[in-house]
Order: structure tokens, then sequence, then C-alpha cells
């Protein structure tokens, strides 16, 4: 079981929590004054509490769940669930010093969905990379690292890959743009040896990889890739996209357009047999 200690930065989860807890506030019509007076607070804690600065302890949500009147078992249930995994930690939390804040949430976003569906047209999904692939690409984002740092990357991507052989996977469905698949990523033998890996990943039960061909013309997402995160209640649906800056999180309802984009996306793509001659065809042709 994960150790549990006091957060030190502003999750997405916290912020998920904080949300939802100044939405039941606002539906009842009451201010921070007024919450702050019931739970003996500061004002500014209530603030923060609101906006993930600060997480909020279990005992003080059910308290403003009283307070508000949100007695429906499951709501309570759910926003519980949410304060008690404020203040849990997981391996991935042994890289803070290591990655950006909103990458570390990226890892827990992933590691508790139950069903990933993945766009990509231009690099392999982490979850899929190769060792050798993976440090080319982050030898080419990020010139200026060292060694130790690289090195650092490279075990998170590996350790990512773990989830894939959990005893209950996610469902991962995978559209690969084919110029993924042609973009040259180090030497032949590297991209080879992706390819090889891609293929071998068709095989699992729970993976299914989709080609997009050039042959089909322009497609759904001409602005880029993007992934969409199906997860247990009580977290929502999220749509995520990867950009300089960090990342943009993209909640259910308004993750729908998206989904229905991934879709058409895989109407257009080959079937997963066709997908895997595919890769295979252009595997044999580096060697």
């Amino acid at each position: 079981m994960a150790a549990v200690r006091k957060p030190k930065r502003v999750t997405l989860r916290g912020r998920w929590l904080g949300q939802r807890l100044r939405d039941l506030r606002e539906a009842e019509g009451r201010t921070i004054e007024e919450v702050a007076d019931y739970l003996q607070r500061a004002m500014g804690t209530v603030s923060r509490f609101e906006t993930g600065i600060y997480p909020i302890r279990r005992t003080e949500v059910v308290a403003l769940l009283d307070l508000y009147g949100a007695n429906d078992p499951r709501l309570r249930a759910n926003l519980l669930k949410i304060a008690d995994d404020v203040w849990q930690t997981g391996w991935w939390d042994g890289y803070t010093k290591d990655v950006e804040d909103w990458f570390i949430d990226f890892v827990w976003l992933e590691e508790l969905a139950v069903e990933q569906w993945l766009f990509n047209n231009t690099l392999v999904s982490g979850i899929f990379q190769t060792e050798a692939y993976a440090r080319v690409v982050m030898r080419t984002t990020e010139p200026d690292a060292t060694d130790e740092q690289v090195d650092r990357w490279i075990e998170l991507r590996m350790a990512r890959q773990a989830l894939l052989d959990r005893e209950t996977p996610p469902l991962v469905r995978v559209v690969l743009d084919e110029s993924t698949l042609r973009r040259r990523v180090g030497s032949s033998r590297i991209m080879h040896a992706q390819l090889e890996a891609l293929v071998v990943a068709t095989e699992r039960a729970h993976v299914d990889i989709r080609v997009l061909p050039f042959g089909s013309g322009a497609h759904a997402s001409p602005n880029g890739s993007f992934n969409i995160y199906r997860m247990a209640d009580p977290y929502p649906e999220v749509g995520y996209v990867e950009t300089p800056q960090g990342a943009l999180y993209v909640e259910s309802p308004d993750s729908v357009p998206m989904m229905q984009m991934y879709d058409r996306l895989w109407d257009a793509s080959l079937p997963a047999e066709e997908s895997a001659e595919f890769i295979t065809t252009l595997s044999k042709e580096l060697r």
C-alpha cells in the first residue's frame, strides 16, 4: 500500500475536489466567509481548498457536505474517495524532482485509467516506446539535459509500461498516423526494433493498434495528437493534450467532441489485422 504524506504541490485530483466543493457551495448560495466561519478557518484557507492549492482533510469535506446538504450517498462517497486520494502517494511521486509537476499528474492519470484512447501523429506513445527509441526522443527534445537526467526520464518511461502487465490492465486503443511509423527516430536498427515492439504489442488482448494510412486523406485531427482517459467513479472522463507549456485537461462533458473526433479517426484506420501487417512490412524494410 502506498505511503501517506502531505502533498507538496497542487495536484490534478486536488483541483478536481476543490472545484466540486466550490460548485456545491455556490449552488447553496453560500459565501466563502460563511464557510470559513463554519469551519473555523481563515477565508484564505477556504479559498485555497477550492483551488486545490491546499488539500482539504476528509473530516472537513464531511463537514462541508453536511453544510451544503449534499446527502446523496453516491456523491458523498465519490468526493470522499477523491479526498482520500489527494493525500495518497504512489511510485510516480519518486520522480517529482526529475520532471514537471504536470507530468506527475499525467502519470497518475495514466495509472488510474481503465481505458486509454491514444492518437499519435508524430511519435509512438510512451507506454509502447523501446528504451533506445525513447532515449533518442529525449536527447532530441532536451539537448541540454545531463546523462543523469535522461537516465531518470528513461527509468520513469519504462516504469510506466508496467501497467500493460497488470493483472487487470487498462484497455488501450491506439490510432497511429502512418507518419509516426515512417518517421525515422534514430538509426534503422532502433526504428526496426520499435516497429517490432509495436507488432508484439498488437498481440496483447487488451491492446488494439490501428494505422491511419496516408491513403485515408485528410483526417479528423489536423491539429495533432491527443489522448482520452476513461476512469471509474468518482473521476471524470478526461481528454489530454500535451503542449510546450504543459498539459491541457478537458473533462466530461467537454471531452465529448474529442471522443467523437477519435471515433472518426478510428473508423478511418485500417482494421487490427491489416494494421499489424502494415507495421510488420515497414519493419522488414528496415532490416
